[in-house]
């Protein structure tokens, strides 16, 4: 889940000194070879635009899809990229998916059938593809995680609301759990939900049926620093070099007025050290997740638009 309205008192102080902290942030990153050691590497953690953002961004027209919201999700197979993404437009209160496909992840052609699901609130979505099955875990209506499934990536069946249980496998409390981010190893599926954006959970599956909270707390909390003290929600978690990395999206404002991304290290996905120069990315450009184009990792950001870049090269 992933607003710029969010109902509370704002703190006009906490508001300046965050901004200045992100705007600090916020410049061209350099190199720190001390993030190495750390456990960041420079390819992971130091980006630089495109000279041609947006790459992709709703119609601005009278369509479906005149905007363009959350966390998208690109998955490149062959020479193709294919971005699942939510369109909506002020009229209209569900949010619908949408299908773009790309050469080069660099210029995007909308599916000519869009919208392909339009049978349910599809939002802030993770795809992931096992045994010739492709899994959309996904955002619905009120901020509740369902799953969809599909074969062909433009069609999908709905499988459900994510079911998932407390340590002593009892339910977890009524109320919101969104922005489903899902890895899987060794037969185990590890899902990352946020609870209101105010934490960052993990719960674990061997069958996808039910799903059993690691800990209830969470495993990435807000703050103490001043880029993520309002809000963290997971967007994506990759391997690399037998290290876990967890690309999430958070504010510094108690209003959600703007949101940045952001990576965190883990050992075992459940004991997570934040990158000490977050955010990598901000000034509004938030729901970040890495591609690898064959040679390289790309950072992507998805809202409001979608943005790419590069990685700094040593």
């Amino acid at each position: 889940m992933l607003s710029f309205f969010h109902t509370s008192t704002g703190n006009a102080f906490v508001g300046a000194v965050s901004a200045l902290v992100l705007c600090i942030s916020c410049n061209a990153p350099h190199k720190n070879e001390a993030d190495k050691s750390a456990g960041f590497p420079n390819e992971l953690v130091h980006f630089t635009p495109w000279k041609s953002n947006p790459v992709f961004a709703g119609t601005g027209a009278s369509t479906w899809d005149s905007l363009i919201r959350e966390r998208g999700y690109i998955l490149k197979e062959d020479s193709t990229y294919y971005l699942w993404y939510t369109g909506y437009n002020r009229e209209e209160q569900t949010k619908f998916l949408g299908l773009a496909t790309s050469p080069d992840g660099l210029n995007w052609t909308r599916y000519p059938g869009n919208p392909i699901h339009t049978a349910q609130w599809v939002e802030d979505m993770s795809v992931i593809k096992v045994d010739g099955v492709y899994y959309m875990f996904a955002e619905g209506k009120d901020d509740v995680a369902h799953i969809l499934t599909s074969t062909d990536k433009i069609h999908w069946t709905e499988q459900g609301d994510i079911d998932i249980k407390k340590v002593d496998g009892t339910p977890i409390d009524k109320g919101p759990y969104g922005t489903p981010s899902v890895f899987r190893e060794n037969d185990t599926w590890y899902l990352f939900y946020e609870r209101g954006d105010l934490g960052i959970w993990l719960a674990t599956s061997k069958d996808m049926k039910i799903w059993t909270n690691v800990q209830d707390d969470p495993v990435i909390k807000m703050g103490p620093e001043a880029y993520d003290r309002f809000a963290v929600a997971m967007n994506q978690v990759i391997k690399y070099n037998g290290k876990y990395y967890g690309y999430y999206h958070a504010s510094a404002f108690e209003d959600w007025s703007e949101w940045s991304t952001n990576v965190a290290v883990s050992n075992d996905l459940l004991h997570w050290e934040k990158y000490p120069g977050n955010p990598i990315m901000g000034n509004n450009t938030s729901s970040g997740m890495l591609v690898n184009d064959g040679e390289q990792y790309r950072l992507y950001t998805m809202h409001p638009q979608v943005n790419v870049y590069f990685p700094v090269k040593d």
